[in-house]
Order: C-alpha cells, then sequence, then structure tokens
C-alpha cells in the first residue's frame, strides 16, 4: 500500500509518497480501507516541527472509511461497518490504517464519507471551542479568526444554531463573504486598521465575551483587547507562530481577563465524550443545521501541494485528501 512519510522536519517537500507494509489489526484494533482524509493546520505543525515527532513519521489526524478487519477483544466495530476518527498519533496519509478501535466512531447514514472527514476534527474543534472552552450562552457575542476555514465556517454556524451571535475575521473581501453565509453576523478584514475599534462599535463599546483565535503570536494582544470584563481568550492555533511569553498582569489591566490555551485530544481523550460531541456534530449535519464547505480536494499523492495552498491561505472550508 501506499502512504505519505517524513523522515525530517521542513517544508512540505519532506512529504514523501511511499509504499509501506500492509497494516495488521494488533489487540484492540482495526484496520481501515480510508476513503477521504481531512487536512489541518495542526498537520503542518508536525511536518515543521513545532510539534515534534519521531522519524520516520505519518501525518494526519482525521480520516474516514471502511473496517476491513478488527484485532481481538474489539467489540465496537466490524469489518463493513462505516467510520471515522480525529484522533493521535499521525498517521492518516495513507491509503489503509490500523487505528485503537476505540477511537472510532460509526457513521450515521444521513453522513457520507467525505462530509465525515470534513467534519470530524473540525467539528469537534467547534464543540469544545463553543461548549467546553468557553461554554456560549444564548444572546453571547463572540469573535472567531480564520472565519472561512473549516473549524470557522462550522463555528459560525453552530453558534448561530445556539442563539449566540458571532463575528468573524477573514484575509479577503471574498472569504468574508463566504463566512457570512455561514452563520455570522459580521465579518472583519483580518489587516482593518482600526481592528480593535471595529469590534468595540459591533459590540456596544462592551467587547466580546470570548475570542477564539487559532492565529496566536501576531493577534494575541489584538485578541485580548477586543474582550469585554471578565471574557475568555481562547488561543487554540499557531498559524501565525506561537505566543510569546507574557505577564498574567495583562489580564488585569484589561478586566480580569481569563486565558485557556485547550487541545481537542483532551475533551475527547474520554470515550463518552467522543461520543457526545460527535453525535451532537452529526445531529447538526443530519438537520440540515450545519451545510459543510469542501472548498478543495486533492489525490493523497498530491499532499505537498495541497500544505503550500493551506499554508499561503488559498484554501477555504475544508480540505480533504483522496487515497
Amino acid at each position: 500500500m501506499k502512504a505519505i512519510q517524513i523522515n525530517r522536519c521542513g517544508g512540505p517537500e519532506v512529504l514523501e509518497w511511499k509504499d509501506v507494509p500492509e497494516p495488521v489489526a494488533a489487540p484492540g484494533q482495526a484496520v481501515l480501507r480510508q476513503t477521504a482524509i481531512g487536512l489541518n493546520f495542526i498537520d503542518t505543525y508536525h511536518r515543521s516541527g513545532l510539534y515534534p515527532l519521531s522519524f520516520p513519521a505519518g501525518l494526519g489526524m482525521e480520516a474516514a472509511g471502511v473496517v476491513e478487519a478488527v484485532g481481538p477483544g474489539v467489540t465496537s466495530c466490524a469489518p463493513g461497518d462505516r467510520v471515522a476518527y480525529c484522533s493521535p498519533p499521525p498517521g492518516a496519509y495513507a491509503e489503509k490504517r490500523a487505528i485503537a478501535a476505540d477511537r472510532l466512531v460509526k457513521l450515521p447514514a444521513g453522513v457520507d464519507d467525505r462530509s465525515a472527514a470534513a467534519a470530524m476534527l473540525k467539528g469537534l474543534t467547534a464543540w469544545y471551542l463553543l461548549r467546553r472552552s468557553y461554554p456560549v450562552r444564548r444572546g453571547d457575542t463572540v469573535l472567531a479568526y480564520a472565519a472561512a476555514g473549516g473549524v470557522g465556517l462550522i463555528l459560525g454556524q453552530w453558534a448561530h444554531s445556539l442563539g449566540v451571535r458571532a463575528i468573524g475575521v477573514a484575509g479577503t473581501p471574498e472569504k468574508a463573504a463566504l463566512a457570512k453565509a455561514h452563520g455570522y453576523s459580521d465579518v472583519i478584514l483580518a489587516d482593518a486598521p482600526d481592528f480593535v475599534a471595529r469590534v468595540r462599535e459591533l459590540t456596544g463599546g462592551a467587547g466580546v465575551a470570548a475570542v477564539y483565535d487559532s492565529v496566536g503570536k501576531a493577534s494575541f494582544t489584538q485578541s485580548l483587547d477586543c474582550l469585554r470584563r471578565h471574557g475568555v481568550m481562547v488561543s487554540y492555533g499557531n498559524a501565525s507562530g506561537p505566543v510569546e511569553p507574557f505577564t498574567p498582569l495583562e489580564l488585569a489591566r484589561r478586566g480580569s481577563l481569563y486565558i485557556t490555551r485547550p487541545s481537542l485530544f483532551d475533551f475527547i481523550a474520554e470515550r463518552a465524550d467522543l461520543e457526545a460531541g460527535s453525535a451532537e456534530l452529526f445531529a447538526l449535519i443530519a438537520s440540515g443545521a450545519l451545510k459543510l464547505h469542501i472548498g478543495q480536494t486533492y489525490p493523497l499523492a498530491d499532499v505537498a501541494r495541497a500544505h503550500r495552498d493551506l499554508e499561503a491561505r488559498r484554501t477555504s472550508g475544508s480540505t480533504l485528501l483522496l487515497p
């Protein structure tokens, strides 16, 4: 079978399309024939070395497919089941994969494989942001960066379904229009010179209840300045680099703020939480309240081009890699 591997950190050029042995299901594992694989920014963090790996290493955290075999002790799935996952360790960039069966969720009839691969990691990220990191309440106003990205388009619609007003941040007028079509009440361009003033204007001077910031270093202080008194800064990504050290006094100066740096996998570590989040996500998709925007697809063998496009902000919505 074929898979993508890396033997060193670096740019997209380190991604290699290689022959690798067929996987075998060990006890507690299932082997999947993968039909669609999700591309996520965390994949670039693994590739670049921001999140270190041992070499040789696979990449990719999210996929959907069909169970081909199960190992001893597996009762949660069976050959022929349609399933999806978003789980470490990296290794989803492959035609087939062996993975812990307790990380798999069965797909309902109303969710096809491509939708699942586009929605699992991004959708569960939106779930924990809105439901766990800062549990939103009807009537809240929140600010979300990368509003036209995979997580952003899901978060805007999910917030809208909960009665929450979401203000988005996007890089271009075209992406701003896409975000407004997916639940955002207003969208501010990322390079707007009066960014904070615009957020204050849109909130009657109060600021937002929470900021969901996936940009990191470049936007951190600006995001703090957009929060209301006792607001919550949710820094969940590093697209511009990791946030630099800062004094907690900065939180006091802006109205006794809170800050958290969450990771999805801490919110779905328990099987019950994985099932609860997935059930909410699949129900929204099935009801039509959440419409997935798959902006682009690439052959898995062409993943280097997909990484370049993602990092250059040439993508919108979810991106799929097809084995």
